[in-house]
């Protein structure tokens, strides 16, 4: 085996670690969100209540919003090992990964019909800034980045706000179709469900993310998931190492004082306007700074263990090889649990009983990964993308 082959499925395997971990998350959050229906427990003992005060409370300020940026940061990180292994071979993917997108909106609209929270549509959208921007210079990817990570379109409406009498933009439309949503999950059957989720749940989903700062935020993790590849940085060096203890230090730094700007501020904002749109402002970067941290985090404990990783990291790779079909499939458990037309658990389970229910999906499907892997090179539909992205003579040169 080559040094460069063996460089490169050591990066692939911190990758998909770190995305199973991104992916335990998602399904801790999406199970205690009751996928999307947010009610209040008025059966549970009083001690089992406050407990739950507690864990909402813990892993809400983990994991909300950390958890989908770094699974957005290692989308854009596959795109440029994508690009780079049909680059190798004499190919232009720039054309193909347009094609890929349009098919990963089809498995979006798979996902669609049974949980309202779906981002893979919205992905596949972001994801076409990749097209243009690998012909960018390291540079440039990363001031875009920047940019787009500081949210400067909710800066642009406080500040219309601040000058122009009478403007306000609220950013909650997606509301009304919440409200549609939650309501038809809570009585509705399987039918009502699914045509429900056809159209309002996906206007609901998707208005909800461009109002919460993501339509800028996931094209920067993309572009800097991307940038992350090109120099190289989930390959074990010197350099590497260097990097990502920069990357824990300055996340250190400016979550204390960028956490106590917005708790501090927040409260004082009488326009309402400002109130709307400065949460997410800075909400999105004390977000971001927190994921960085927990990545370098991770990926320096993975260098420092032989460059393979500790046990608890080395559990859910598989789990995270088989994203997009545990992605999906997490959904259709969850909804099945927790709707009306199935078991409705969301009746009767607090924050911590759906936490349990959200490890106990996921460990579930890390088993069922684990065993697909043994005698399978991909997923399900990690096959079937891979498959439709390079039907039969449509590899170009």
């Amino acid at each position: 085996m080559t040094k460069e082959t063996n460089l490169g499925q050591q990066r692939l395997e911190v990758v998909d670690a770190l995305r199973g971990f991104a992916l335990l998350a998602i399904v801790i959050l999406h199970s205690m969100e009751h996928y999307n229906l947010f009610t209040s427990i008025d059966w549970q003992p009083q001690w089992l209540n406050t407990l739950d005060g507690y864990v909402s409370s813990t892993v809400w300020f983990l994991m909300a919003g950390k958890a989908y940026a770094t699974f957005s940061l290692l989308f854009g990180f596959s795109f440029f090992i994508q690009m780079r292994n049909a680059r190798r071979r004499g190919d232009d993917f720039r054309l193909r990964f347009a094609w890929r997108m349009l098919l990963l909106a089809c498995f979006a609209q798979l996902h669609a019909l049974f949980y309202n929270g779906d981002i893979l549509l919205f992905y596949s959208v972001c994801g076409l800034i990749l097209i243009p921007a690998s012909s960018w210079s390291d540079k440039t990817i990363l001031t875009v980045a920047i940019i787009l990570l500081l949210q400067p379109i909710d800066w642009i409406h406080m500040i219309c706000a601040s000058v122009i009498p009478g403007y306000e933009s609220l950013n909650n439309h997606f509301a009304q179709f919440a409200a549609q949503a939650e309501q038809v999950g809570m009585h509705g059957n399987f039918w009502q469900t699914i045509c429900d989720n056809i159209g309002n749940g996906q206007l609901y989903s998707n208005f909800w993310q461009v109002e919460a700062g993501r339509i800028c935020q996931t094209p920067a993790l993309f572009l800097l998931g991307m940038w992350l590849g090109r120099k190289e940085m989930f390959i074990r060096s010197a350099r590497s190492v260097r990097f990502w203890g920069r990357v824990l230090v300055g996340s250190l730094a400016l979550f204390g004082p960028l956490y106590l700007m917005r708790e501090l501020i927040s409260p004082t904002l009488t326009n309402l306007t400002w109130q709307y749109r400065f949460g997410i402002a800075l909400g999105m970067p004390v977000n971001f700074v927190m994921m960085a941290g927990f990545v370098a985090i991770f990926v320096l404990c993975w260098f420092h263990a032989a460059d393979r990783g500790y046990r608890f990291q080395r559990l859910v790779t598989n789990f995270g090889r088989m994203s997009l079909t545990n992605y999906i499939v997490q959904s259709i458990i969850g909804v099945i649990l927790f709707y009306n037309f199935g078991f409705g658990l969301y009746r009767l389970c607090g924050s911590t009983l759906s936490l349990l229910i959200g490890l106990a999906i996921a460990t579930f499907l890390t088993i069922a990964s684990n065993r697909w892997l043994a005698s399978h090179r991909q997923g399900p539909l990690e096959a079937l993308w891979k498959r439709l992205t390079w039907l039969p003579g449509q590899r170009t040169r």
